[in-house]
């Protein structure tokens, strides 16, 4: 159980930064549809407000991915709900909470890649960089943290914070 939460970033710095995604993401596609594969489940609501945000025609999907470790192998990634939509041909873009060792993503970018889109990019809330364990990158990205613990905003701990409007890092105690 998180001993403290700090604020990292407001709601008004996350609806900025939304502003900002949709943008980058009118001006890749102009006005053809898109098709946004929401991550579950870190980021149903960062995924509701970039939709909106964005405005083009689109199709929203979730998908639900899990990865685990054992002894000999680095990690595996299983999908545990997969998209209902036919992604062959269409513009996709991949909405993420966290970008964090890169694993589990580069799996799923993988994966989508098989199904043949028009286009595959990565829009991510968050990018820890510092953790990074494979080399993937967002194509559009809000914020870049080194390090810490977050929740809020779609993100939870041990499936509790999902509901605040901002973004918090849990800070342990002494």
């Amino acid at each position: 159980m998180p001993d403290s939460l700090k604020i990292l970033f407001t709601h008004a710095d996350i609806e900025q930064v939304i502003q900002r995604l949709a943008r980058s993401i009118r001006q890749d596609f102009g006005q053809e549809e898109i098709v946004f594969v929401c991550v579950l489940k870190g980021s149903f609501i960062f995924t509701a407000d970039l939709v909106r945000a964005v405005a083009n025609p689109s199709v929203v999907d979730f998908i639900r991915i899990s990865s685990y470790r054992n002894g000999m192998t680095h990690g595996n990634v299983a999908i545990t709900k997969d998209l209902e939509t036919d992604i062959q041909g269409k513009n996709v873009v991949i909405v993420e909470d966290i970008i964090d060792s890169g694993i589990t993503l580069t799996s799923l970018r993988n994966m989508l890649l098989t199904r043949k889109p028009k286009a595959l990019k990565i829009c991510a809330l968050i990018d820890k960089r510092a953790r990074r364990e494979v080399q993937i990158e967002g194509d559009y990205v809000g914020f870049s943290i080194d390090k810490g613990f977050v929740v809020g905003y779609g993100i939870d701990y041990a499936e509790k914070y999902r509901n605040l409007r901002d973004i918090f890092v849990v800070e342990e105690g002494e």
